[in-house]
């Protein structure tokens, strides 16, 4: 299982640490958040005790209304069950009973610095510890984003697949993850395709050596990561092997128990492989719109044939 530690969240949204400064290496291995406002007022039957706990304006107010005793056993309650963490989004005013607290059972008591409600930092920090403490796999590949579209380009070793890349960029796409493509699994539908951060931005092409296709051609020309749309398999050139059929049958690649459309295009010298995977990535496209030119073409045809009838 994957684990970040709160420090990791410090750094990310420039938290001010407010107590338990000396534990920051506590493991976080929830990747949802949570609002301990009915185990405040005594329901712990659901209480997510690994997730970090957040303490809005509600909470607060709630605790600044009791009494000293009363709100030191509704406190009590609550870091009893040592979680990793919490997250002050309502200020620090009058929280010295809190870090009391904290400092005594060893618990990281943190705020938030920016201008945000308690809902819009959630939903970051959510974000953030989803994409963090995904399962992941890594395969050997390109990372590509087609027009808003990610593609994951696999391929024999020297088949082309950075080649390719290579076109696509300068046709003004980005590239997401040369060699070593980062998958990561953030839902039983999704899958992102990211770099292993030693090869961000690098490109490396047969005769000529390593690109940073920002330096060389501008900021559009990478991007940090892409959700897998299309699995498309580069494969040397075999006469007579391609498929000519009108609607070619769906296949699919399993990444961590996503299936992901996969398709293969052979690549010979003079092909425009380039322009095949943009119109494999806008035919897509259109068929989540609902749209198959091969189902259109066979409408046609069937009216013909009906109008050709009707004249006999």
């Amino acid at each position: 299982m994957k684990k970040i530690t709160v420090e990791n969240l410090v750094r990310k949204f420039s938290l001010k640490v407010l107590a338990g400064g000396d534990q920051l290496q506590k493991k976080i291995t929830q990747s949802r958040v949570h609002r301990p406002g009915l185990e405040f007022v005594g329901h712990f039957d659901f209480f997510p005790t690994e997730r970090v706990q957040i303490l809005g304006k509600k909470e607060i107010t709630y605790l600044h209304k009791l009494s000293e005793e009363e709100r030191k056993f509704r406190i009590g309650n609550i870091v009893h069950y040592h979680p990793p963490c919490f997250i002050v989004t309502a200020g620090d005013e009058g929280l010295t009973y809190l870090k009391q607290h904290c400092i005594e059972k060893g618990i990281p008591l943190l705020m938030t610095n920016q201008p945000e409600t308690t809902s819009e930092f959630m939903i970051k920090l959510d974000a953030y510890l989803v994409k963090e403490l995904a399962p992941e796999m890594t395969v050997h590949g390109v990372c590509v984003n087609v027009s808003g579209i990610g593609i994951l380009l696999r391929g024999n070793s020297g088949v082309g697949k950075s080649e390719t890349a290579h076109t696509l960029i300068r046709r003004g796409h980005r590239l997401v993850a040369d060699d070593v493509v980062v998958l990561k699994k953030l839902s039983p539908q999704t899958i992102l395709g990211t770099h292993d951060e030693k090869t961000k931005e690098f490109l490396a092409l047969r005769s000529i050596g390593l690109l940073n296709v920002v330096r060389l051609y501008g900021r559009r020309a990478f991007q940090e990561e892409s959700r897998i749309a299309l699995d498309i398999h580069l494969t040397k050139w075999q006469k007579d092997d391609l498929n000519n059929e009108l609607d070619q049958k769906p296949h699919y690649i399993d990444y961590m128990g996503v299936k992901v459309p996969s398709l293969e295009i052979q690549l010979q010298p003079g092909r425009d492989v380039g322009g095949l995977i943009e119109a494999a990535a806008n035919n897509w496209y259109l068929r989540q719109q609902g749209y198959s030119a091969a189902e259109e073409f066979m409408s046609r045809i069937e009216a013909d044939i009906e109008g050709s009838g009707k004249h006999n």
